[in-house]
């Protein structure tokens, strides 16, 4: 049976200053001067896309000094991430579903000579020198990592930005191999075995570890700086072949993440190094030379990186697009796993550029980013690069969702506790996470999308909720008039958690009758309650 609700109201609303969307006559949408619009929206749950697997964030690099050294703090940080309760109408965090742990390559143990400068970019490894484990390293992740388990975060990825340095040709964590391998030869199959008995370590402590990523942006050659090394498609499908083996030695469910392309455009097309681009083809067609596609740890799935490809809504759009029809060419399932606002080449006439922006202007702009990933590439699960960090040299938030300041300052060393802030990213990034789940599916929302005004809609695996996420970046609040089909039935309930420069994740509730009111200039989840 479908249901069909039109809600309409003469409600104003008081509302901020901002820039507004254009008044159009031929528009259905009516708009009362400076006080409110009225947006006319159809959420239809009998029209389904992709399945959540997961909202995420990495825990490089900060989290192994905060979880080893911050001892009065890291509790209430660990909230914020993954806490999902919700405690007298305040969400106590953004109740992340998945955390993507670095499997590290030694640097830290190398110290100064690692030749990674700053120390807070060198990461531990649980292989020695004598090539044993040592499972009392990487304290400060463990923590973490527990901290996630404890609070119901139903994902654990390890993922690799280099081998450990045992192994590698140089020595060290970054590479001077140029455009192929730092890893030995040799030592495929022992890099490899390292990797499974991470995993089949925490399996046994009770983690659950659902996948190994075991390259990160292979298209950049990682010279200095950090840990990093090149590799071609070839290398990689080399590397997966013995992380099959070795997962199925170890009788390990957990399944390959392949990709985590430095940006869209190397999964679908010819960019650069061709023997580091058209990573899908390359893995997924029958006849390549880097095809993997047969083995059993390998499902249809690839991940890549939104860097550098969302400077406007129209371009970040159009590359989201080509994403999505070279996966569906190949039947195989996207994840977004890293994005963090990297790129230099954003259009001023969407963004005011760093020096102006304000922490909130960053923030809306991340959620431009995952809704067009969410409904343009249809990717199935989205992470953020950094949980926290320290926010030098003016970066605001731009690569973190808490704030880190060490007790010297933001140069100070970070192994000296200091105070630390949830940032307008975490809530925000809230918005999807905390209510979008694991096994949630993306129903069809149809409204007059802009860059200033969109949304998506989810329905619950049971049927019982819908939730729906908007972002409205004009200066006017939006009333909501609703048409509903496909439901189960009127909702018992509405809940409304909004995210605005002065509100994060603030709860309200819907008087049944009247219509969802959106705030200017805000983030805003709407949670529909069938049951």
């Amino acid at each position: 049976m479908t249901f069909k609700y039109h809600l309409l109201s003469l409600l104003l609303l008081t509302v901020s200053s901002a820039c507004s969307d254009s008044d159009d006559p031929t528009n259905p949408d009516t708009e009362t001067p400076g006080i409110s619009v009225e947006k006319s929206v159809t959420i239809n749950a009998g029209q389904t896309f992709q399945t959540i697997t997961g909202f995420g964030a990495s825990d490089c690099w900060s989290p192994a000094y905060v979880g080893k050294y911050w001892t009065s703090s890291r509790n209430g940080i660990s909230e914020l991430l993954f806490s999902s309760e919700i405690e007298s109408g305040k969400p106590k965090g953004i109740g992340l579903s998945m955390w993507r742990v670095n499997l590290g390559g030694g640097t830290a143990e190398q110290g100064d000579a690692s030749g990674i400068e700053d120390k807070s970019r060198r990461a531990e490894s649980y292989l020695t020198d004598n090539l044993t484990l040592d499972w009392t390293r990487c304290e400060g992740q463990r923590y973490f990592l527990n901290r996630a388990k404890t609070l119901g975060c139903e994902n654990i990825v390890l993922f690799s930005n280099t081998p450990p340095v045992q192994y590698t040709s140089n020595g060290k964590g970054y590479s001077g191999s140029g455009g192929v391998s730092n890893l030995k030869s040799d030592r495929y199959d022992d890099f490899a075995s390292y990797m499974a008995s991470v995993a089949r370590h925490y399996i046994d402590e009770g983690y659950p570890v659902t996948h190994i990523s075991p390259v990160n942006e292979p298209q950049y050659n990682w010279e200095s700086g950090q840990e990093g090394s090149g590799w071609t498609n070839d290398e990689i499908a080399r590397l997966a072949r013995e992380l099959d083996k070795a997962l199925t030695t170890s009788s390990l469910s957990v399944d390959i993440l392949l990709g985590e392309s430095g940006d869209w455009e190397y999964l679908y097309k010819t960019k650069s190094d061709a023997n580091r681009s058209n990573v899908i083809s390359s893995f997924f067609a029958p006849g390549s030379s880097a095809y993997i596609g047969d083995l059993s740890h390998v499902k249809k799935l690839i991940c890549g990186h939104s860097y550098w490809t969302d400077g406007t809504w129209d371009g970040m759009r159009g590359v989201r697009k080509q994403v999505a029809q070279a996966a569906q060419q190949y039947g195989i399932d996207v994840w977004q796993s890293e994005w963090s606002m990297l790129g230099d080449g954003y259009s001023s006439s969407e963004f005011v550029g760093y020096d102006q922006a304000s922490e909130m202007d960053i923030a809306f702009y991340m959620s431009k980013v995952i809704h067009n990933d969410l409904t343009i590439a249809n990717v199935s699960s989205w992470s953020f690069w950094t949980a926290m960090d320290v926010a030098r040299w003016g970066h605001k938030n731009r690569f973190l969702l808490i704030s880190l300041v060490p007790k010297g300052g933001e140069y100070g060393d970070i192994e000296e506790e200091g105070s630390y802030q949830a940032m307008p990213t975490l809530w925000v990034l809230g918005n999807y996470s905390r209510f979008i789940r694991p096994g949630y599916r993306r129903i069809d929302l149809e409204l007059n999308e802009s860059r200033s005004f969109f949304g998506s809609a989810w329905l619950s695996p049971e049927g019982d909720k819908v939730v729906a996420v908007y972002t409205n970046l004009s200066d006017k609040g939006v009333r909501l008039n609703e048409t509903r089909e496909g439901w189960l039935g009127e909702p018992k309930s509405i809940t409304t958690y909004t995210t605005t420069s002065s509100k994060n994740l603030v709860e309200g509730s819907v008087t049944a009758g009247q219509p969802v009111v959106l705030d200017a200039e805000s983030v805003t989840t709407v949670v529909y309650s069938l049951k």
